[in-house]
């Protein structure tokens, strides 16, 4: 199995091949079709998977081949739950999308919020962010999140264990309600599963056994 097999452009192929990849890893394999086809999923996988090309590989495919010619809304939103995630996802994004014309941008707190906003008004097609800095850029009328047509949500179990749940809830009301949602989580307890079942429609479900360490 190859990224060309899984059904990714080559100019997203060219930018893996870059990086040392030549074949998907499981989460991979299991996670792109199903995203590529329109489907919400539900995959249950640690950090280290290779998740994080599972996602925003197929986000970018799709980005790409339905660019709006005129102007950038936002249309894709990955959440995450800490700076170093959101700066180490952001990374990925823009070293797969160094072949095709695809904007990104990252969002967090504890650092100054001007460099963040003058980027987001040049127009910016994907953005990762935590949840705290973007509820203030939406809340200050400087992001609208309601032309979003992908949402990820990134260790979702990690977010609900430092307590941004309602942040979260706050966030998803905001989304539009016509949208492919992808929930990437460790753990499957009953407070994420509750979640995952208000945010997804009818998901595919991915799931990948750690190897033991």
């Amino acid at each position: 199995m190859t990224f060309s097999d899984l059904g990714l452009s080559p100019a997203l192929v060219k930018a893996v091949a870059e990086k040392g990849y030549t074949k998907p890893s499981p989460i991979q394999e299991k996670a792109i079709p199903p995203i590529l086809e329109g489907k919400d999923v539900l995959a249950s996988a640690q950090t280290g998977t290779g998740k994080t090309a599972g996602f925003t590989l197929p986000v970018l495919q799709y980005l790409t081949a339905t660019k709006h010619p005129k102007y950038r809304p936002l249309r894709a939103l990955v959440l995450t739950p800490t700076r170093e995630l959101a700066a180490q996802v952001h990374d990925n994004v823009r070293e797969y999308s160094k072949y095709v014309n695809i904007k990104s941008a990252v969002v967090f707190g504890g650092v100054n919020a001007k460099p963040q906003i003058a980027t987001l008004r040049s127009g910016v097609d994907i953005l990762v962010a935590t949840p705290g800095r973007l509820l203030d850029l939406i809340s200050q009328g400087l992001l609208s999140i309601k032309d979003v047509e992908f949402f990820v949500l990134d260790e979702a179990d990690r977010m609900l264990d430092m307590g941004f749940i309602h942040d979260m809830k706050k966030i998803i009301a905001k989304l539009p309600r016509k949208k492919q949602s992808l929930f990437f989580s460790a753990t499957m307890s009953d407070p994420i599963n509750q979640l995952a079942k208000s945010l997804l429609d009818n998901p595919a479900k991915v799931e990948i056994t750690p190897q033991s360490t």
